[in-house]
């Protein structure tokens, strides 16, 4: 069984480089260019849905 003194080292060893590896791979998935148009159509989608007033 794992104790708690080797958790927290594996979690101070890798969790740093966990959470780094998963913003680079949220940043590229933003920043992919096929995902452009996507981006762009849900940007211009809400000031849309926001040119009416409310009833």
């Amino acid at each position: 069984m794992i104790d708690h003194d080797t958790l927290v080292a594996f979690s101070k060893s890798y969790g740093l480089f966990y959470l780094m590896a998963m913003a680079i791979t949220v940043v590229a998935y933003t920043f992919w260019p096929s995902n452009k148009e996507r981006f762009e159509e849900a940007a211009k989608s809400i000031i849309d849905d926001e040119d009416t007033p409310c009833r």
